[in-house]
């Protein structure tokens, strides 16, 4: 899919809410788009005379920045999607995941990727980060280009034995495997695609990947993300063998700052509240995948007071087989209600914060709020349209209330990315989705077969 390169003016909005620096709510206002950025963001009035090539009336519309989505493996969950058990162990069931996963073959992959990329689509999330687990890349650009998606990827790596089936590569292959990456994918697509270094996680990398993936995204000036979950085994392996917690390692060890990603960061104390602020590390919180596999997110994630420490915060959902849902929408909600509850007062997480944290705050965790996350002139064109005319957006008052608290993916009409119409009327326009879900379900058949992976469902099929 080539980059939009005439005008396109989006008109008549019922609201656009920009999330510029002054958070401005625009009634009544329209678009332009030339190629593939921002022109100008006004009044319909102050726009009235400005033609383009295409218009799109918008006025059953509430526009707002495409939602960003920070840590998705979005390559192989959705073949065995709802198989597991929910009272599975996340280990054992984390070992079936990647088992599943390396029997999957490139074109598994693709079509894999595509239906995930299309369901994040239709729900407004229009940039995405996959945590390095694809394993064809040169094979899954196909996806990333047909959908036009805004993506993050890089190729996790380990170099220590683990019970999740991950492979383990010697240091030096490991290193090689993320510069690889690197080298091949940034910056393609027009940009859309950027590549990062990415360990899988600290407790099943050396120091020496750790420091090495660190020194890439340095030089390399991208970003490196690592699973960061802080489980309860780990915390006790950090303190036995090194005396102290696994960010605080992290910190010794220099791997911290402004260009990575911590993603999960359950169960953090203040030391390491500390460690993240002083080093300028960006964070990505789960919360319908820590939610489902019983992280105690409520109890132990500190989101609120990191929020209040400055430290950026976006939001995600993991992949469709741990938290089995997609859409970036949800966890914004969760985020304003869980810590409502959490904390026993309704003084924290505003449905405003709420829609920042899945816009502005995704963009700046990944190091690209100076081109999304806001509707502004210059800014990449993406964005999404709401059908207010449906039920949920009744009776239309407060738009930001309406779309944290009332509003679901069901009611986005348009999306756009780099200022192409990907969606439209509630579908794709890139490929025959109920096609794409069959090959899916024959993805799915074939791959319980080869791995033997059977788990029935508690009640019986007759």
């Amino acid at each position: 899919m080539s980059s939009s390169t005439g005008t396109l003016k989006i008109e008549g909005a019922r609201y656009i809410l920009t999330l510029d620096g002054e958070r401005r709510i625009i009634r009544d206002g329209s678009i332009l788009i030339e190629g593939q950025r921002i022109a100008r963001v006004d009044k319909t009035a102050a726009l009235a005379g400005v033609r383009a090539d295409r218009v799109i009336d918008a006025r059953h519309a509430v526009i707002t920045p495409g939602f960003v989505n920070n840590h998705m493996h979005i390559s192989y969950a959705h073949p065995v999607r709802g198989i597991f058990p929910d009272d599975l162990d996340p280990m054992v069931y984390l070992a079936h995941v990647f088992t599943l996963q390396g029997a999957m073959s490139a074109e598994d992959e693709y079509v894999t990727s595509l239906l995930a990329i299309t369901e994040l689509l239709k729900g407004g999330t229009t940039c995405i980060l996959d945590p390095g687990s694809t394993k064809f890349l040169d094979v899954c650009l196909r996806a990333y280009e047909e959908s036009g998606c805004r993506i993050v990827i890089g190729d996790q790596v380990v170099d220590r034995p683990n019970p999740l089936h991950l492979p383990v590569y010697s240091t030096d292959e490991a290193i090689k495997r993320m510069e690889a990456a690197v080298d091949t994918y940034d910056g393609r697509l027009d940009g859309r695609v950027r590549a990062w270094a990415m360990p899988f996680e600290a407790l099943y990398c050396s120091d020496e990947l750790l420091r090495a993936a660190k020194a890439l995204a340095d030089r390399r000036r991208v970003g490196m993300t690592l699973h960061q979950a802080n489980r309860a085994g780990a915390v006790k392996f950090y303190r036995e063998k090194h005396g102290m917690r696994p960010v605080e390692y992290l910190d010794r060890l220099g791997v911290l700052g402004p260009n990575v990603l911590l993603a999960h960061v359950i169960d953090l104390d203040d030391t390491e509240l500390e460690a993240i602020r002083r080093t300028g590390t960006k964070t990505v919180m789960a919360p319908p995948a820590a939610l489902k596999m019983g992280s105690r997110m409520t109890v132990t994630a500190k989101l609120p007071e990191m929020v209040a420490q400055g430290i950026t915060v976006s939001l995600a959902t993991d992949a469709g087989n741990n938290s089995n849902l997609l859409e970036t929408m949800r966890a914004m909600y969760l985020v304003a209600v869980l810590y409502k509850d959490a904390r026993g007062t309704t003084g924290v997480i505003p449905a405003e914060l709420a829609v920042e944290l899945a816009t502005l705050g995704g963009a700046k965790a990944l190091g690209l709020d100076a081109e999304i996350g806001s509707l502004e002139p210059g800014k990449k064109a993406d964005l999404v349209l709401f059908d207010t005319r449906r039920p949920e957006w009744a009776a239309l008052h407060n738009p930001v209330n309406s779309l944290v608290y009332n509003a679901d993916g069901r009611s986005v009409d348009t999306v756009i990315v780099d200022g192409r119409v990907v969606v439209e009327g509630g579908r794709v326009s890139y490929v025959d989705e109920l096609e794409l879900v069959a090959k899916v379900q024959g993805v799915g058949e074939r791959l319980l077969e080869r791995t033997g992976i059977r788990f029935a469902p508690r009640w019986p099929v007759v």
